[in-house]
C-alpha cells in the first residue's frame, strides 16, 4: 500500500495537468499532493526573491520553467483551496511590480500576467485589485504584451459598467489615471523643436490619456471627471502627452502616438524602408526603376507621418468641451502656456493649442483678450496653415467679444489678404474670414472698410464675387444701417429688417416659434376624430400623447439605479401637497394672485366688499401687461410639455408652411427661410461639432484643380471596372453570333495573308494610285476632325 502511494505521488509530481484535473474533481482527496506542490512553489518564490533567475525565452533555465509551471498550476486550483492560496494574488502582483524583489521579465512575466487575469475571471480577485496591477505596467512592457494589457483593462471596465455604473471601480481607476498624469507635471518643458527634442519623460501620462480616450470612445466613461483627467494632461510638460490630450478635445482619431503603439511602429517601419532604399542606391547601380520606387516609398512614409501628426481637420469633441470644469480658468491657462512657450513649440503644436483655445472660447463665450493680439502676427497670406489659423480666429469670436478688440484684427486681415497684390484665392479667403468674424460680432466692422470690401463683388473671379456678396448679404440682414442706401436691398428699404442689437444685448425669445402650427395640426386631428364638433368646441386631449411622445427618446440614466418609473414615498400620515407653477389649477393660481394683490393693494388696487366676501380689484395698468404677456404664449405650451416627437412634427410643419409661402409669394426672404429650414433638417442627427467652421468655408468655391498623374491613372482604372476586355469593339458582335470577316482576317496566318489578293494588289499599285489613296485618306481625316 505504501508502494502504491509513493508511485502515485511520483506520477502526479511529473504530470501537473493530470493532478490539476484530479484536484478539481476531488479537492479533499488530493489535498496532500497540492500542499507538496505549493511548498515547492513557495521555495522557488523565496529563491527568486533572494537571487532572481536569468531565464531566457528559449527556456534553458529548468528552474525558471518549473517555477512557471507551478505558478500556472497553483492559479488553476486556487479556488479549490482559498485558505492556502489567499496570499497568491499579492505574490503575483509582487512578481510583476517588483515590490518584494526585482520584477520578472520575458516569458515569465507573460505567464504571471495571464494567471493573474485568470484569477480575476474566476472571481478570486476583484477588478480593482487587477487594474491596480495592470495600469502601472503599461509603460514598462513590450508592445506585444502591452496590447494584451490594454484589451484586458478595456474589457474589464466595459463589462463592469455594462448593466449599471460601477462607481466604486470607476473612482479607483480614475484616481490611478490622475496619479499617472500628475507624476511628471513638475518636470521642465522642453518643447518639440530644437536640440532638446526627445528628452522628455511622460510614458505613464501618455498611456493614461490613451486609456481615457478609448473609454470615452466606447461610451464607458462620459462624465466630467473623465474630461478633467485629459484637461490636466493638456498642461503636461511632455509635448507628446499634450498633443494626445489636445487631439482628444479636437475629436481627432489620430492621437499623436497615444492612440496605439501600432501606429508608431508603422511610421517607424516606413522610415526603415526609405533608408533601405537609399542604401541600395548608394552601393548598387543607379537605375530609374529604383529611383521611382524610392520616391514612392518616401511619399508613403510622409503620408503616414502626416496622418499621424496632423489630425487637424477632424470634428471637435463637443460633449467633452461642454463638460469642462471652470472653462475660463482652463482657457486662461491654455493661453498662458501658449504665450510662455511660443519659441519652444513647433507650428503644428501651436496650431493644436490655438484650435482648442478658440473652440473653448466659442463654446463657453469666454473673453481672453490677449489671444487676439497673439494671433495677429500669424495673419499673413504666406503663413503656413493660414486657413486653420483663420478658422480658429473666426470660431473664437462670439456676441460677447468686445468689438474694440476685433477691429484691429479686421484691419489686419484686410491689409494682408484683400488687395490687388495677391491672388484671387487669397482675397476670397480674406473676405470669407472677415465675414465669419462679423457674423458673430457685427459691430467690429467699420463703415469705410465695409464699403471697400463690398466693391469686390464686381471682380472677375467667382470666389471673390461670392465672398463679397456674402458679406453684403450678411450686413443687409444684421445691420443695414452701415451700408449705403442703394446697397441695403429691398427688405431693408421697406423696413422689414431691424438694426442689430447693441453690444451685450441679448433678446429673450418669447414662446416657441411656429407653435401655432402644431396647435392647429392637433386641433385638426382632433376634429377628424369628432367631426360633429364645431371648431370652437374642439378641445385638445393632451394627456393621451404625454406617454407616447417619449417613445424611442429615453436616455439611459447614469445614476446606476435599476428602478424605472415613479416610486411611492410614504408620508407618515401627513398629506403632502407639492405643486409646480405649470401644473397648478385655476383655483390655486387665483389664490396666489389674491395674496400678491393684498400685499400690493395700496398701489395697484383697492379692496371691496361684495356679498360678504373680500374682492381685490387689480389696477388696469398691471392687468394690461399681464394680458399682453399671456397672449404671446400659446395655450398648447401652457397646458402640455412638448416631447421630442412634438418638436420633430413642429419642424416638419414649419418646413411645409415655408414651402407653401414660397409657392404663393416667391419672395427672396421666404426662399432664404426655406433654405435655412432645409439646411437645419439635413444637420439633424449629425455630430454637434458641425457648428464649428471648416477650411472649405474659409476658402470658398474654387476652380477645379487639374488632377495629377496618380489621380488620372486612378480615374482610368475606376472607369475600367466592370468591363470584359480593354480595347476597341469595332467590327465585333455579341458572343452568341459567329465571328466577322474582319476578325477572320485578323486571325489569319501571316504566310497566308502575305499571298492574299489584297496585299499583292498593294504591291503592284502604281505611284499614281498610291497618291490618289493617300489624298483620299487625308481628306477623310480632315472631315472627321470637323
Amino acid at each position: 500500500m505504501v508502494k502504491s502511494h509513493a508511485s502515485r505521488g511520483k506520477l502526479l509530481t511529473a504530470n501537473l495537468p493530470q493532478l490539476q484535473n484530479l484536484i478539481k474533481r476531488d479537492p479533499k482527496g488530493y489535498h496532500e499532493e497540492f500542499l507538496t506542490q505549493y511548498n515547492h512553489y513557495t521555495s522557488l518564490l523565496r529563491l527568486h526573491t533572494l537571487a532572481p533567475s536569468t531565464s531566457t525565452p528559449n527556456g534553458s533555465d529548468k528552474s525558471a520553467e518549473k517555477f512557471a509551471e507551478l505558478v500556472t498550476f497553483i492559479s488553476q486550483v486556487a479556488q479549490c483551496y482559498p485558505e492556502e492560496t489567499k496570499e497568491l494574488p499579492s505574490q503575483l502582483k509582487g512578481l510583476l511590480l517588483g515590490t518584494n524583489g526585482p520584477p520578472v521579465k520575458g516569458d515569465m512575466r507573460r505567464t504571471v500576467l495571464k494567471n493573474l487575469v485568470m484569477l480575476r475571471n474566476k472571481d478570486v480577485i476583484d477588478s480593482i485589485e487587477l487594474l491596480q496591477t495592470l495600469l502601472p505596467l503599461l509603460p514598462h512592457v513590450p508592445s506585444s504584451l502591452r496590447s494584451f494589457i490594454r484589451h484586458t483593462i478595456l474589457t474589464d471596465l466595459k463589462t463592469s459598467n455594462a448593466k449599471t455604473k460601477n462607481h466604486r471601480l470607476n473612482r479607483v481607476v480614475q484616481g490611478l489615471l490622475f496619479g499617472m498624469v500628475e507624476s511628471g507635471m513638475q518636470a521642465e518643458v522642453v518643447g518639440d523643436k530644437g536640440k532638446g527634442k526627445g528628452k522628455e519623460k511622460g510614458g505613464e501620462a501618455m498611456w493614461a490619456v490613451m486609456m481615457v480616450s478609448e473609454l470615452w470612445k466606447k461610451g464607458v466613461w462620459t462624465d466630467a471627471k473623465t474630461v478633467s483627467i485629459v484637461a490636466l494632461a493638456v498642461f503636461h510638460p511632455n509635448t507628446k502627452v499634450q498633443s494626445a490630450a489636445l487631439h482628444f478635445f479636437l475629436g481627432s482619431d489620430n492621437d499623436t502616438g497615444a492612440e496605439s503603439s501600432d501606429e508608431e511602429d508603422e511610421v517607424r517601419e516606413a522610415r526603415k524602408d526609405v533608408k533601405k532604399m537609399q542604401h541600395s542606391l548608394e552601393v548598387g547601380k543607379t537605375r530609374k526603376k529604383k529611383e521611382k520606387l524610392l520616391k514612392k516609398v518616401q511619399k508613403e512614409a510622409t503620408k503616414k507621418r502626416k496622418h499621424r501628426d496632423a489630425g487637424l481637420g477632424a470634428k471637435a469633441n463637443f460633449p467633452a468641451l461642454e463638460l469642462l470644469h471652470d472653462p475660463q480658468t482652463f482657457g486662461e491657462k491654455l493661453y498662458d502656456n501658449l504665450h510662455k512657450h511660443d519659441k519652444q513649440y513647433s507650428l503644428d503644436h501651436k496650431l493644436l493649442i490655438i484650435q482648442l483655445l478658440s473652440r473653448v472660447m466659442g463654446t463657453h463665450k469666454l473673453c481672453i483678450l490677449g489671444f487676439y493680439s497673439f494671433i495677429v502676427k500669424y495673419l499673413t497670406y504666406h503663413q503656413l496653415s493660414v486657413t486653420l489659423i483663420l478658422v480658429a480666429l473666426a470660431q473664437s469670436v462670439h456676441d460677447l467679444t468686445p468689438p474694440d478688440v476685433l477691429t484691429p484684427v479686421i484691419r489686419k486681415l484686410a491689409q494682408e489678404f484683400v488687395h490687388p497684390g495677391v491672388g484671387s484665392e487669397v482675397v476670397a479667403a480674406g473676405i470669407n474670414a472677415i465675414r465669419e468674424v462679423c457674423r458673430r460680432q457685427p459691430w467690429c466692422m467699420e463703415e469705410d472698410l465695409l464699403s471697400d470690401l463690398i466693391e469686390y463683388r464686381k471682380s472677375k473671379d467667382k470666389g471673390v464675387i461670392t465672398a463679397s456678396r456674402g458679406l453684403l448679404q450678411l450686413y443687409r440682414e444684421v445691420n443695414p444701417s452701415m451700408l449705403k442706401r442703394r446697397e441695403r436691398g429691398k427688405a431693408a428699404a421697406m423696413g422689414e429688417v431691424n438694426q442689430a442689437p447693441a453690444y451685450g444685448h441679448t433678446d429673450v425669445p418669447q414662446g416657441i416659434e411656429g407653435i401655432e402650427l402644431l396647435e392647429e395640426h392637433l386641433a385638426a386631428k382632433q376634429k377628424e376624430v369628432n367631426p360633429d364638433q364645431s371648431a370652437s368646441d374642439v378641445e385638445l386631449d393632451l394627456d393621451e400623447e404625454d406617454e407616447t411622445g417619449w417613445e424611442k427618446w429615453e436616455v439611459e440614466s447614469d445614476s446606476g439605479s435599476e428602478s424605472s418609473g415613479w416610486q411611492d414615498v410614504a408620508s407618515d400620515g401627513d398629506d403632502l401637497e407639492i405643486s409646480d407653477s405649470e401644473d397648478e389649477g385655476p383655483k390655486v393660481k387665483r389664490a396666489k394672485l389674491a395674496l400678491v394683490e393684498e400685499e400690493e393693494g395700496e398701489e395697484g388696487g383697492e379692496e371691496e366688499e361684495e356679498d360678504g366676501k373680500s374682492v381685490v380689484s387689480v389696477a388696469p395698468s398691471s392687468m394690461t401687461v399681464a394680458s399682453e404677456n399671456t397672449k404671446k404664449l400659446s395655450s398648447l405650451a401652457q397646458q402640455k410639455i412638448l416631447t421630442p416627437a412634438d418638436f420633430a412634427l413642429l419642424n416638419e410643419l414649419r418646413l411645409k408652411a415655408a414651402q407653401s409661402l414660397v409657392n404663393t409669394t416667391s419672395s427672396t426672404g421666404a426662399k432664404r427661410k426655406l433654405a435655412a429650414l432645409e439646411a437645419s433638417k439635413r444637420h439633424v442627427g449629425e455630430d454637434e461639432a458641425s457648428r464649428f467652421l471648416t477650411e472649405n468655408e474659409i476658402l470658398g468655391p474654387r476652380k477645379r484643380v487639374k488632377d495629377d498623374y496618380e489621380a488620372r491613372i486612378e480615374s482610368i482604372k475606376k472607369g475600367r471596372e466592370g468591363r470584359e476586355k480593354f480595347g476597341s469593339k469595332k467590327g465585333k458582335k455579341d458572343k452568341e453570333s459567329s465571328s466577322t470577316n474582319r476578325e477572320k482576317i485578323r486571325n489569319k496566318p501571316i504566310m497566308m495573308a502575305v499571298h492574299s489578293n489584297k496585299v499583292v494588289q498593294k504591291k503592284k499599285a502604281s505611284l499614281r494610285d498610291k497618291q490618289i489613296k493617300l489624298r483620299a485618306s487625308i481628306v477623310k481625316r480632315k472631315k472627321q476632325k470637323r
